[in-house]
């Protein structure tokens, strides 16, 4: 065995060791499947500490033929599936984590001659049968060994994109890349000596020069994850079994770390997750991933509407966005669609395929966005953040006319005129508003499910505020009294919904009447009644 030509099942043992895995070896069952077919080469693109390199050291460990597998992948999911004897341990595997090999070869501009001079010699000492003293290059190997062996491979490199997103300014580099990549994967040749090609990284494949050398990827990313989606990170069913092994709250880990949406599930980022299992503490595990500096100089970018989005955002609320520009690289960024775009493929917003919007999936990465805003002062935020924590004090206080005027002049200063009179931008405004309700509360919900309808917005205190903090349950009228907004939630008990997660409830009426524009707005508050205690000590709720 070698260390980059048909290696051992080391580094896949160590995540089969530690205390939390999750089985992720479907994915051997669709590789298997499309193994030495025009899909088989494929690029999987997805965020730091989602799992590339498991992902990447499972598939050494399952293909390559230099080690016994067997009772490793006993009792997964592929050892059920009727190919998996048939592949098991019987493939020349060549498996590269690029990084490592900058690393270790001293620089960027040294990747490509390590990477084939180390190659080279690996297939010389495993395969002596072939003729391979007169070979430059690790393709031009892999070519001869198959034209006198027959021999296939298969091809696995991590950070497949690191020298394309690091060093997009270095031309030389980035030729002497490109030309290794198009060698190794484009044209006739490869197909021949490739039986499987697997590069996973953070970016997708770049568009202009590195296109022409990888279009015959099958690209899945986090814009469009297709069949992998379940393999990208951890689904809600897995979560949940966690949940319920570690005692952990399914709800606030929900809260804390849900939020992306791949081909119709919820995913959710397995670092994160192992760590509140792990250590119980809800925080944002996200700022030792590495790429928070890199999120700073995107968000403060001068491009038109690239704040104001962000701003948006943290409120809660979408933004749409066109991904159909960016070029795939840390470099060549043209608008705001550009950064939002990035900022998708590195994990700190999600994406909507149906409605084509970003978001900002979940707590954690709510606080890193404002910790990052806050890294620059801006005077959209500032702005914004002042007039929306006046609002609440106005909401907490029960001032209606206050409420009133406060909505009315974000709408007027905040909504596009050519969408002011629309219900949608009533929405819009409604979540920007309460922006300054980010400090004690959660990110509202949208549609919150009740037991005779959806409540527009609501509002849940965070856990150490939950006794001082009402819930806000606010209900929208289009050119109806905001009276009528109150009675509908009381008439449909929506505060029923909300008795398991929190005391004293707000009811919040806000309309807007197209014809004099004017808001209005009425409130209403609910106060749990406390009747006793039970054996614990705890509370019980009798009515409202």
């Amino acid at each position: 065995m070698g260390r980059f030509v048909n290696p051992d099942n080391g580094a896949f043992q160590v995540a089969l060791n530690s205390q939390i895995y999750v089985d992720k070896t479907g994915l051997l069952e669709y590789t298997n499947q499309v193994m030495d077919t025009e899909n088989a080469f494929i690029c999987n693109s997805r965020p730091r500490r989602f799992g590339k390199s498991i992902t990447a050291e499972m598939l050494a460990a399952y293909y390559s033929r230099a080690c016994d597998s067997g009772k490793m992948f006993e009792g997964l999911k592929i050892s059920r599936s009727t190919s998996f004897s048939e592949h098991l341990n019987r493939h020349d595997v060549i498996h590269l984590d690029v990084q490592w090999c900058m690393l270790d070869a001293g620089g960027p501009q040294a990747v490509v001659g390590y990477m084939n001079g180390h190659l080279l010699a690996e297939l010389k000492e495993a395969y002596p049968e072939a003729a391979l003293e007169g070979e430059k290059t690790a393709y031009g190997a892999m070519s001869r060994i198959n034209t006198e062996t027959g021999r296939k491979f298969i091809i696995i490199i991590d950070e497949w994109d690191v020298l394309i997103r690091d060093e997009a300014a270095n031309q030389a580099v980035q030729e002497e890349y490109i030309n290794f990549l198009r060698g190794m994967f484009k044209g006739s040749e490869p197909k021949k000596f490739i039986r499987l090609a697997w590069l996973t990284g953070i970016l997708p494949i770049k568009k202009l020069k590195t296109q022409s050398a990888l279009n015959n990827f099958d690209e899945f990313t986090m814009l469009d994850s297709g069949t992998l989606a379940p393999y990208i990170g951890f689904t809600e069913e897995e979560v949940r079994r966690l949940c319920e092994e570690y005692g952990r709250d399914f709800d606030s880990v929900k809260r804390w770390y849900d939020g992306y949406l791949l081909n119709g599930l919820h995913i959710y980022n397995p670092r994160a997750v192992v760590g509140v299992m792990q250590r119980g503490s809800f925080q944002s595990y996200w700022s030792q991933t590495g790429s928070y500096e890199s999120i700073v100089p995107l968000i403060n970018m001068d491009f038109d509407g690239l704040k104001a989005a962000v701003v948006t955002m943290l409120s809660g609320a979408a933004v749409e966005v066109d991904v159909t520009s960016f070029q795939n690289d840390m470099v060549n960024f043209q608008d705001k669609e550009d950064v939002l775009t990035c900022l998708i493929h590195l994990g700190y917003l999600a994406y909507d395929q149906r409605s084509r919007t970003a978001f900002i999936p979940n707590e954690e990465i709510r606080q890193e966005l404002t910790a990052a805003t806050k890294r620059k002062k801006w005077n959209e935020l500032l702005t914004f953040q002042q007039e929306s924590e006046e609002l609440l004090d106005a909401t907490l206080n029960m001032d209606e006319e206050a409420v009133a005027e406060g909505m009315e002049k974000i709408h007027t200063e905040y909504a596009p005129a050519i969408s002011y009179n629309s219900e949608n931008s009533l929405s819009g405004v409604i979540s920007i508003a309460y922006l300054g309700s980010m400090q004690y509360y959660y990110k509202p919900v949208r549609e919150f499910p009740t037991g005779r309808g959806f409540a527009d917005f609501v509002y849940l205190p965070r856990s150490e505020y939950a006794k001082d903090y009402p819930a806000l349950l606010i209900e929208l009228k289009w050119n109806q009294k905001a009276e009528t907004a109150v009675s509908q939630i009381k008439s449909r008990n929506y505060p029923e919904s909300l008795q398991q997660y929190v005391g004293d409830i707000l009811l919040v009426g806000i309309s807007y009447d197209k014809k004099d524009k004017r808001h209005r707005c009425k409130m209403e508050r609910l106060e749990k009644q406390e009747e006793g205690g039970t054996a614990d000590g705890t509370l019980q709720m009798v009515s409202w």
